[in-house]
């Protein structure tokens, strides 16, 4: 019976490197496109903020007054705004961290190329 210190490797030992490539692409992705919607949410809040405001101000009351009904229509939109401005950053953070990654390791090979040339229509077709 043979004595170990510790458990032994069951398969070749992974590249962490390869790993966070591939969590890196759907970051960057990811990132980028929630970053998109967060950007147009902020618009249509900024928009309808602008409305809210023009409206309540047409008779001939100031959105700034102290009132609670200006206050209500200031903090209307605050939760989505600051929600919409704290994903927002961290989506950014995600595609940067991705992109970042990506580009540290553009050199590298990727998991599955095993060095052989890349494969045309032709060789699909079989022609």
């Amino acid at each position: 019976m043979e004595d170990s210190a510790g458990t032994q490797p069951s398969g070749p030992p992974r590249n962490n490197r390869t790993d966070l490539v591939k969590i890196a692409r759907p970051a960057l992705i990811a990132g980028a496109a929630i970053a998109v919607v967060c950007i147009a949410l902020l618009v249509i809040i900024f928009f309808l903020d602008t409305f809210n405001a023009t409206v309540y101000s047409v008779g001939g009351k100031d959105i700034q007054d102290a009132t609670d009904e200006a206050r209500q229509i200031r903090d209307l939109y605050s939760g989505a705004r600051v929600g919409g401005i704290i994903l927002l950053v961290i989506s950014l953070l995600a595609a940067a961290g991705g992109s970042v990654i990506l580009y540290l390791n553009r050199g590298a090979a990727d998991e599955g190329d095993d060095g052989d040339e890349d494969v045309d229509f032709e060789d699909l077709a079989g022609r």
